[in-house]
């Protein structure tokens, strides 16, 4: 592992570009090898961020996902195809920086937060040396655009994923006092009745494309009934407070 290269899972933030950490900035603008997740035909949210960012004599490793929706989460192929992706881009990584250069993976949001590149630490790991970087959430952009906080003294969050039965989500909407919801896109009409099932829908809003250029803050109530992959549905805690 000495003669090794570190790969570098480096937070970028909710994506916009001047949201990255210093140490972020420092290690996209001067790593020559840059790897980032992307869907077949697209650009990738990670690698559009850092656009203005990059050396001029950028390596880069492009990671594109075999499957997105096209499969159901529980149906046995998904999780095969992505075992067999991750593995691959491990062994890209890996031999990559075992040519003794650094690798920067570009990580949206966190990259310890529900993202790609913890399938690719994990795989990583005791083989070559790792470091995280870590980043702003997707949802610390999101309920910032709606400029209120999300809890107050001594309330619970709770960060649930739209793609859980609608029984389970209703009752974390309810059980909760501030809430976070992601991974919504086709989700939404579900988690329109969750919400409205816990009696919260007066509470809850819709934020799209947080932090980003395209960014939209509408109250759930009057947003449309379908949603971009980047959105996050927040509701707002109103604990204690002085």
């Amino acid at each position: 592992m000495s003669a090794s290269g570190t790969i570098h899972g480096v937070g970028l933030g909710p994506g916009a570009a001047d949201l990255l950490s210093v140490r972020a900035d420092r290690l996209v603008r001067g790593t020559r090898q840059i790897a980032y997740f992307r869907k077949k035909g697209h650009t990738g949210r990670a690698r559009s961020t850092v656009d203005s960012l990059l050396r001029t004599d950028a390596v880069e490793i492009a990671m594109e996902y075999p499957v997105t929706t096209e499969i159901p989460l529980d149906d046995p192929a998904y999780n095969a195809c992505l075992q067999a992706f991750y593995a691959d881009c491990t062994e890209r990584l890996a031999e990559a920086a075992r040519g003794g250069e650094d690798v920067v993976v570009l990580c949206e949001g966190d990259p310890f937060f529900y993202g790609s590149f913890m399938h690719l630490h994990s795989r990583l790991s005791g083989r070559v040396p790792v470091e995280v970087v870590p980043g702003i959430t997707g949802m610390a952009g999101a309920w910032n655009a709606t400029g209120l906080p999300i809890t107050w003294g001594d309330d619970v969050l709770t960060v649930a994923m739209a793609t859980l039965p609608e029984a389970e989500l209703a009752r974390r909407i309810h059980d909760t006092d501030a809430l976070v919801v992601m991974k919504i896109g086709r989700n939404l009409p579900k988690l329109r009745r969750a919400v409205a099932a816990a009696g919260r829908e007066d509470a809850a809003w819709l934020v799209e494309y947080a932090a980003m250029p395209e960014q939209r803050v509408t109250r759930l109530v009057d947003a449309e009934n379908v949603a971009p992959y980047f959105s996050i549905l927040l509701i707002h805690g109103q604990g204690r407070r002085p």
